[in-house]
């Protein structure tokens, strides 16, 4: 059974950075083809597919944060990051890491971190 774990700071301060971990555990984040996703849901707001890093390495974005956003892993500690830059009261939200994520019929990944409460405010 994989589990997924987020960790990090619950404020931060506008124009700070966001800096997020997700740990997995059951499996590895190497093993082909899987893609290790972060996802966000703003108070009131449906939840938004952010980015990915695949098994490989590669990246992809959401091309509205991708100036802002880098995405990042740890093979030896089996965990992948989320950096969010320049941050503003409209980037609280709570953010999940998941795996394997489509967007077919909404948001779907096949498991998810328990998500974590991240605010920006003075």
């Amino acid at each position: 059974q994989v589990q997924l774990q987020e960790s990090g700071p619950g404020l931060v301060k506008p124009s700070q950075t966001i800096s997020l971990t997700c740990t997995v555990s059951g499996g590895s984040i190497t093993t082909s083809y899987y893609r290790w996703s972060w996802i966000r849901q703003p108070p009131g707001k449906d939840k938004e597919w952010m980015g990915h890093i695949t098994y490989d390495g590669s990246t992809y974005y959401m091309p509205s944060l991708k100036s802002r956003l880098s995405i990042s892993r740890d093979t030896s500690r089996n965990q992948f990051s989320l950096q969010l830059s320049s941050v503003t009261p409209e980037d609280t939200a709570v953010y999940y890491c998941a795996r394997d994520c489509t967007v077919v019929a909404g948001l779907t990944c096949d498991y998810w971190g328990q998500g974590t409460q991240v605010t920006v405010a003075s």
